[in-house]
């Protein structure tokens, strides 16, 4: 098996994560990484003998590559990426896709023109406990779906493994609706289809420039109202929970992977067989979409593309400062 040559854009808690797994990775040759940051730089070759470590994005489109993992701050993606599938390469992105709704269907087009593989990290994208829902749903074990609810809540913002990417809690590409939402807002979309906006509050602080504290939005998909509550800066437990509510079944999934279902009375924690679903794997699926072999659990630019629609229709003429 020829192993899929990648470069590394982007050394912050995601982009080092992501290199460490890729590093170990039998599917992968890490070949450069990159970031402006010379601390960062420094991390990653003391963690990484041998690995061309540089502070120029041009080295890595000049270097003998099939792909890049783009770990940069979003409003970078799609300048990052554009420049990527020009030049013949595979891309790997963070979410949001983009920020700007036209750099977006730009990278989407793009990668439709280059015939590339494409890839965005969404984590509940290969999740057990995701595909156990799906094969529920797709089943009729579940019955027929009445509604989805959605609930996120952080005591603190950006989270503390986050702090030092201080763009998290500014409005220009910040905040938990495009970092934390658009996991849920993809998973929502993958079983039951797009969702149409029907009526939204997002809550900012006095602080122009912050990121939202809290959202409340209702958006519908073929008839199933999906509801969406957030909050952050409360003193209230940090909460990840996705609950799709069926005539017969419902199933709720919590802390990014955790399952439990009910037939109407208390919740009961599901075992789900398989492995859990991590970078690695989505590593997987991504070498072998450059390989041009299936791989239906990875989430493309077009999958994306639709969740960036959601997200950024969140931000608008509903806005409120508290």
């Amino acid at each position: 098996m020829t192993r899929v040559r990648l470069g590394v854009v982007g050394l912050g808690a995601m982009g080092s994560e992501l290199l460490a797994v890729a590093a170990a990775h039998p599917e992968y040759d890490v070949r450069v990484a990159v970031d402006l940051d010379p601390a960062a730089r420094a991390r990653a070759a003391d963690a990484h003998p041998g690995l061309v470590v540089t502070g120029s994005v041009g080295e890595v489109f000049s270097a003998d590559l099939d792909a890049v993992y783009v770990a940069t701050p979003p409003r970078t993606h799609a300048d990052l990426s554009l420049r990527a599938l020009e030049a013949g390469l595979a891309v790997f992105c963070e979410k949001p896709l983009a920020i700007d709704l036209d750099e977006g269907e730009a990278m989407a087009k793009a990668a439709v023109a280059a015939e590339a593989a494409t890839g965005v990290n969404f984590a509940l994208s290969d999740r057990a406990a995701v595909l156990e829902v799906e094969r529920a749903l797709r089943s009729g074990e579940l019955g027929d779906p009445r509604s989805v609810e959605i609930r996120l809540a952080f005591p603190q913002w950006p989270r503390a493994f986050q702090a030092d990417a201080l763009w998290l809690d500014r409005r220009e590409q910040g905040g938990f609706l495009r970092e934390v939402f658009s996991h849920f807002a993809y998973l929502t979309d993958r079983l039951l289809g797009e969702l149409t906006p029907v009526w939204r509050d997002v809550r900012r602080p006095a602080d122009p420039d912050g990121a939202e504290v809290a959202a409340t939005a209702v958006f519908e998909v073929g008839g199933v109202p999906v509801r969406l509550w957030a909050e952050a800066g409360s003193a209230r437990p940090e909460t990840y929970e996705w609950t799709l509510h069926g005539t017969d079944r419902s199933y709720r999934l919590t802390d990014w992977g955790d399952l439990a279902i009910s037939t109407g009375d208390a919740w009961q924690p599901v075992e789900v067989t398989g492995e859990r679903g991590s970078e690695h794997t989505r590593l997987t699926a991504f070498a072998a979409a450059v390989r041009r072999e299936p791989a239906p659990n990875l989430a493309t630019f077009a999958d994306a593309l639709r969740v960036q629609r959601v997200v950024e229709g969140l931000f608008g003429s509903a806005e409120r400062r508290e």
